[in-house]
């Protein structure tokens, strides 16, 4: 299960909580005032993660393959630009 956190409790006790996530594997919802705002997982299921975007993205691309929707092929896009896209400065 997902625990969820509050930024005040990351910055209490960061170190520990990084701990659990690469010793243990644990996850963790990073919330400010009831709002979530990030997630903590170890780097290998962020890494699963993308690997199974791109692989999705190339099965969709496939030849022989049913067009994609022009509605879902805007999705995907405007997904991509955004995931490519620097932060704002702050």
């Amino acid at each position: 299960m997902i625990e969820r956190l509050t930024t005040l409790d990351l910055r209490r006790r960061l170190g520990d909580l990084l701990n659990r996530v690469d010793v243990r594997h644990d996850e963790f919802i990073i919330e400010r005032k009831g709002r979530p705002l990030a997630a903590m997982v170890p780097v290998e299921k962020l890494r699963q993660l993308e690997r199974l975007a791109r692989l999705r993205l190339l099965d969709a691309l496939a030849p022989g393959k049913a067009a994609l929707p022009q509605e879902k092929a805007d999705a995907l896009a405007d997904e991509a630009k955004h995931r490519s896209r620097k932060p704002k400065a702050r």
